[in-house]
């Protein structure tokens, strides 16, 4: 009878234990916070948000992950790898629709919209010591197009498309980060390179002060041969030193993307978190200037996740 009892209350206190562990756990959730090269705008946005979200999201432990950006992002949350990602607008689309020569075996169906950002310029910088003005300037001459499949690498190959032209009529094409690109020019190894970002990334900067640059127009007949999700754009003069006029070119609208095994919770924080600390975002880098609450919904490729939706339908916008 004793050993029974005994038997009883062990079975007893490993079944309180077990439940308390569960508990414990659940009370901590976990945000991995998906962003690009740590040279890219990507990555001091999401250093940015993680802090925000590690201090006002209670029980949170996040983290930051560098990654190749867009397309791993996407792939990655599809695989539950991660729970807020940065991302380029055409990319999402593709990814949405399981484009397959854009880097998405099959449609990624968990993808969910958190807001649509600030707009990535695309930017192509010359040395100005090849002559480079415009694309087709480019002919015969060397380029990096950013990481093979990346965001910026599709937005570099929708604008040869639209403006007539291939990687073919490249003497070389090189697929490298930011950072490596520049390194590369900085040596005389290579004539250009295409960076799609906000304004004002540290790469191109970084360039501008070590040799003397062209930032290269993209002519207004390519961007209305693009069509959407892409918009005529400008990069104002003084943007990096040594650009003494504006430059037309295109942007696209980057997103903050989650996915559905996400908790409306934690999705409806992640939404409001972002929109109540935009001083803290702008602080790591100018280009969160431009995330304005009314532009959130504009243009989502996606499903809105149940939680931000909770938060848009609070501020009147749904």
């Amino acid at each position: 009878m004793k050993q029974t009892k005994l038997a009883t209350i062990l079975a007893s206190t490993l079944v309180l234990s077990t439940t308390l562990g569960a508990t414990s756990a659940k009370a901590s959730e976990f945000i991995n916070v998906l962003t690009g090269g740590t040279s890219g705008v990507y990555y001091p946005l999401g250093a940015a948000l993680s802090k925000i979200y590690g201090e006002k999201i209670e029980g949170v432990r996040t983290q930051v992950q560098a990654t190749k950006a867009s397309v791993e992002n996407l792939n990655l949350l599809q695989q539950g790898k991660g729970e807020i990602g940065f991302a380029l607008g055409d990319s999402v689309k593709l990814a949405w629709e399981g484009n397959a020569d854009a880097g998405f075996k099959a449609p990624l169906d968990k993808l969910r919209g958190i807001a649509a950002i600030y707009p990535n310029y695309i930017q192509i910088v010359a040395a100005k010591e090849t002559g480079i003005t415009n694309l087709a300037d480019l002919k015969g001459k060397s380029l990096s197009v950013g990481a093979a499949k990346s965001g910026t690498e599709l937005n570099a190959r929708a604008i040869f498309a639209a403006a007539g032209m291939s990687y073919e009529d490249l003497t070389k094409t090189e697929y490298l980060p930011f950072a490596e690109s520049v390194e590369l020019m900085k040596n005389r190894q290579l004539d250009a390179t295409l960076q799609s970002a906000g304004l004002g990334v540290s790469s191109i900067k970084d360039l501008a002060t070590s040799v003397a640059i062209q930032v290269v127009a993209v002519p207004e007949d390519v961007v209305t041969k693009l069509g959407a999700p892409y918009i005529p754009a400008t990069i104002p003069a003084g943007t990096y030193q040594g650009q003494d006029a504006d430059v037309p070119t295109v942007a696209v609208v980057n997103f903050l993307i989650t996915h559905s095994d996400v908790s409306d919770e934690t999705a409806y924080q992640m939404t409001k978190q972002l929109f109540e600390n935009l001083p803290e975002m702008e602080a790591a880098h100018k280009a969160a200037a431009q995330i304005k609450l009314e532009n959130a919904l504009k243009g989502m490729p996606v499903p809105l996740h149940p939680g931000a939706e909770r938060y848009y339908k609070e501020k009147g916008m749904l």
